[in-house]
């Protein structure tokens, strides 16, 4: 399948690296060199130098033989355009990072199929769903929802309350297999366990399960349920305004941004909110604002650095859910070592709504991101795959993966040592990242 990614930022850059791992064609297009430079022979994709909104350029990255064409410059109009060439130039697919919410207005959008943009994705909007799933289930530190829902992910971070500690997998205290344990976050390392795998104090656990056992794990995990009503923000951004318009009329939100221009728009634009102007990362105006009295925390500045320090604040205080914004990819795995509940990432959350693009665009790569440092993969099982020879104990699967849940006939199930893999199996897989190619072998 071959891949074209016009914009070598961030977001571009990181989802390059990721797809590098695949076994796809893959062109990084930017006109900044440097930029491109910062992608070394350790990546297997090709770059090019040229402009994103140049036919000529596009005609010679063979545009007209792209499958999928992903702008993800910082600029929407360019990406617009990029992807209207691109079309018109014959790929088969576009899709076009927006940073304007009046572009996903359905009227809207289909003038942009028309002119030849098949997807949106707009960072900010990902980040306010993914920050109304934290609050909802604030006991959890990351919940993703599989197969419509059928399947849940859910990372937890576990202190001393919980019944899991110091356990080995194999001596859970369980009596029935309601849930698997996919993966352990510790320090900055992600485990994938086998059954003499210990669960240790402050490890974040990520469990997959069914919807009618979520209080099951919550409980295992000695975590109580909040109900959310009132928050506070700290940081005029993009993601409050996201968050606020769509979100205000669900909870009681204060917003303190240290500049009175913004504060000023904000006060226009959310009328159903608190504004406030001041510097949030001092800790008086946070105790003038009765910060203790708040049900959630939002650190959503440009700075991670602040965010990180400001929910570590927030905790001192007292407030049960903090939620902060780490764009800085190198920050994540450091933030999630310390007591600031739920981390987001723009680029993490677009890159996974890119790969879920992908797999509707080729079935027979099914897999949507999950973390930073590892994936989830999807897969269907063919006849006479290696997987399905005997029962998952004694396949002696590869390093690096587990076996977590799979749907057959309609029905949802966690998969145990006992479980043997049919084929028509559609088979939920965690892996690191970079290992899903030995993984492949075995369903095919």
């Amino acid at each position: 399948m071959k891949i074209v990614i016009a914009g070598a930022g961030e977001v571009g850059t990181h989802l390059a690296k990721l797809l590098s791992n695949e076994d796809q064609d893959i062109i990084l297009l930017d006109s900044d060199q440097e930029r491109l430079d910062v992608i070394n022979d350790n990546y297997n994709l090709m770059t090019w130098n040229g402009s994103t909104s140049s036919f000529e350029t596009l005609s010679d990255v063979g545009v007209s033989s792209t499958d999928l064409y992903i702008a993800v410059t910082p600029y929407e109009t360019r990406n617009i355009t990029s992807c209207a060439i691109a079309k018109r130039l014959g790929a088969k697919k576009t899709v076009a990072r927006i940073d304007n919410s009046e572009f996903l207005k359905e009227k809207n959008g289909a003038v942009l199929k028309d002119i030849g943009v098949d997807s949106l994705i707009y960072p900010e909007d990902l980040a306010a769903d993914e920050i109304a799933r934290a609050l909802a289930h604030n006991w959890a530190r990351y919940w993703g929802e599989l197969q419509d829902g059928h399947l849940l992910l859910i990372g937890v971070k576990l202190h001393s309350e919980s019944p899991l500690i110091n356990c080995k997998l194999k001596d859970l205290p369980v009596t029935a297999h309601d849930f698997h344990v996919a993966a352990i976050k510790r320090n900055n390392e992600t485990i994938i366990p086998g059954g003499n795998d210990e669960i240790l104090h402050d490890d974040i656990v990520y469990f997959i399960t069914t919807p009618p056992y979520v209080e099951e794990v919550r409980d295992l995990c000695g975590k109580k349920k909040r109900v959310i009503k009132k928050a506070l923000i700290m940081g005029g951004t993009r993601i409050t305004m996201r968050f606020a318009k769509r979100f205000h009329d669900k909870y009681h939100l204060k917003i303190i941004d240290n500049d009175r221009e913004n504060c000023e728009n904000m006060a226009t634009a959310l009328p159903d909110c608190e504004i406030v102007l001041g510097d949030g990362r001092d800790i008086e105006v946070l105790r003038e604002n009765n910060i203790y009295q708040y049900d959630a925390f939002l650190a959503l500045t440009e700075s991670s650095e602040t965010n990180i320090l400001t929910c570590l604040s927030a905790k001192e205080f007292g407030v049960p859910k903090t939620i902060a914004d780490v764009e800085n990819l190198q920050f994540v795995s450091q933030a999630e070592n310390l007591n600031i509940g739920t981390i987001i990432n723009k680029k993490l959350l677009a890159s996974s709504r890119i790969f879920k693009i992908l797999l509707d665009t080729d079935e027979s790569n099914a897999k949507c991101l999950a973390l930073a440092d590892a994936e989830v993969a999807e897969m269907t099982v063919r006849e006479g795959a290696k997987i399905t020879k005997a029962p998952v104990k004694d396949l002696h699967l590869p390093f690096g993966m587990t076996l977590a849940a799979l749907v057959r006939d309609d029905q949802y199930m966690l998969i145990s040592g006992n479980t043997r893999i049919e084929a028509g199996d559609f088979v939920v897989v965690f892996c690191l990242n970079g290992t899903i190619g030995k993984i492949e072998k075995w369903f095919y």
